[in-house]
């Protein structure tokens, strides 16, 4: 770190350090989505130790789901007004503690205190800043910066699918949120000597706009209410998928745990990877001479991901279901790659991190339903018919982004610019 004349630490970071924050958020990043999936792996376990019903299963998900939705929005507006470092540190100390806690949860209530409440509320306060912290140490490498940070979710929900399966049939279903939880307020520890806010962030905080000034600049644009369907949308299926798919398998191919909770996100994700590093360096090549080719990315993104969900429910072949498994992500990850960058396209740099977290919790809210929604259809109909309703979602969010990109991206996106 650099020195000024009086031997105390300068204000701004070495030019180095932009990359040192990809690392030490993406690490964040990866326990903070690895925390996520251990519940959905380990479900069978839970739900047999400890006598759950598949609605009872599903309504603790749809509660986290639900709590991350409410407070993600007062996490964007913090973003946009406070010290952003501290935001973070809180946040991952929190949600690391409520994922230890849920170790010691012995029915529903507990999973909807410690899981639920602390784990959903604290995670929901490190997205909003973290992207905007980003985005503010990197202006022309801000789309690489947002894409590597995505990585980490791939990464620790990839991860946590093999690793909580394995832990849990091997120690039982309570360890993998300890040493997940543990692991984090570690991390917490880390990050608090070397995260650094930027350097005018004192001043900039100072500088706090009016949230009716902000609401209204956000709500104002038609383009981005459409996005934030189209993302809750998304969202519906992806917090489907990941509370059921490893039981799907579970189920379906007599998988042990580990497996299916391994290849329940191995292959979708693998292939996400690819898909959102390949869409946000094409997109950002063509977008100065094409516009609105961000949102053409995210409306294709779910557009040509739909089929393969319905299928990968309909075939009894181990092989072909992963390959479904792995096109699904392949453009999943088109779609991620373009998800806020899109946003930013119609949203004024001072109000992105409060857009950011009204849309997340839009689209939260909307996906806590999914869980509960996919137990009481698996209960009736089977739980593949209750995978396979997922790709309707997916063609309606890829409808309504083709909308806004035909009638009110470029009103939108003029005004954002001027």
């Amino acid at each position: 770190m650099r020195h000024d004349n009086r031997g105390t630490l300068s204000e701004t970071p070495p030019p180095s350090y932009k990359w040192q924050l990809v690392a030490l958020l993406w690490v964040a990043f990866f326990l903070h989505q690895g925390n996520r999936q251990i519940y959905n792996v380990v479900l069978p376990l839970i739900k047999s130790g400890l006598s759950l019903s598949d609605v009872q299963a599903g309504l603790v998900q749809s509660v986290f789901t639900a709590i991350y939705g409410v407070c993600v929005p007062l996490a964007g507006f913090a973003g946009d007004r406070l010290r952003r470092k501290w935001q973070i540190l809180i946040s991952i100390v929190v949600f690391s503690t409520g994922t230890l806690l849920t170790g010691l949860g012995g029915g529903v209530m507990a999973f909807v205190v410690f899981y639920g409440l602390a784990t959903g509320g604290g995670e929901a306060f490190y997205y909003p800043p973290a992207t905007s912290l980003l985005g503010q140490f990197h202006d022309k490498s801000r789309a690489t910066a947002l894409s590597i940070h995505q990585t980490a979710l791939y990464a620790g929900i990839t991860f946590s699918g093999f690793f909580s399966g394995y832990i849990g049939q091997t120690w039982g279903w309570r360890m993998p949120f300890y040493l997940f939880g543990g692991a984090g307020l570690l991390w917490s520890f880390v990050l608090l000597p070397l995260l650094r806010d930027t350097p005018t962030e004192k001043s900039a905080s100072a500088k706090r706009m009016p949230i009716g000034e902000t609401l209204a600049h956000i709500l104002g644009k038609r383009s981005a209410i459409a996005l934030a369907c189209a993302f809750g949308c998304m969202v519906y299926v992806g917090v489907g998928f990941h509370t059921w798919m490893p039981t799907y398998l579970h189920e379906k191919f007599g998988f042990a745990l580990d497996k299916a909770g391994f290849s329940a996100v191995f292959y979708h994700y693998v292939c996400a990877f690819f898909g959102v590093l390949i869409g946000g360096r094409l997109t950002d090549r063509w977008a100065a001479w094409r516009p609105t080719i961000r949102f053409e990315a995210n409306a294709c993104g779910l557009l040509l991901g739909a089929p393969f969900i319905f299928l990968m429910t309909q075939t009894s072949s181990e092989v072909l279901c992963f390959t479904l498994l792995g096109l699904f992500g392949l453009f999943r990850g088109i779609y991620d790659s373009n998800l806020f960058a899109a946003l930013f396209d119609v949203i004024r740099p001072q109000y992105r991190a409060s857009a950011t977290g009204l849309m997340l919790s839009f689209a939260f809210l909307v996906g806590a339903f999914s869980p509960t929604v996919l137990g009481m259809l698996k209960t009736t109909f089977g739980l593949s018919f209750a995978l396979a309703s997922l790709a309707v979602f997916y063609v309606l969010g890829g409808v309504i982004i083709l909308v806004a990109r035909t009638f009110f991206f470029r009103a939108d996106h003029e005004a954002a610019k001027s």
